[in-house]
């Protein structure tokens, strides 16, 4: 006796239900998500009244209250001053930047601060923002 054979199709596992909920998750965390500019440097801003807008995409450089220096997250291993400005022409030949954001400490020497406005001149940078933070009460957070 011959029996009849039933043809069966293969298996399919249809994706693309998956893929659109991993869509919608990315797009849920992506209008959830607070972008804010954070560095590798615990730094306590000085208060200030007015704040100004930031540049689409300028250099950051973070001074510390124990005067380390980092130059867009990255961490200066000496801070002398020879090393403090070949990091900070380093940085300007990569990247050419149209703002320059200075982020100091609170409680960092003044004379930190104005070492690297110094290298800064010399390298002819002239778009120089200090940091600060708001003095508003309602907004605990560095702009």
């Amino acid at each position: 006796m011959r029996f009849v054979q039933r043809r069966s199709d293969p298996l399919e596992i249809n994706l693309t239900p998956l893929i659109d909920v991993v869509f919608l998750l990315l797009i849920f965390f992506m209008v959830s998500t607070s972008f804010r500019m954070e560095t590798q440097l615990s730094v306590e801003l000085p208060e200030a009244s007015s704040t100004a807008a930031l540049a689409n995409d300028p250099m950051v450089i973070v001074i510390s209250r124990d005067r380390t220096h980092a130059i867009n997250d990255q961490v200066l291993l000496k801070n002398d001053s020879a090393s403090i400005e070949a990091g900070i022409l380093n940085a300007i030949k990569g990247v050419s930047p149209e703002e320059v954001v200075l982020m100091a400490d609170a409680n960092t020497p003044h004379h930190s601060v104005v070492t690297v406005l110094d290298i800064l001149a010399r390298a002819e940078i002239t778009n120089v923002q200090i940091r600060t933070q708001s003095l508003r009460t309602d907004q605990g957070r560095a702009l």
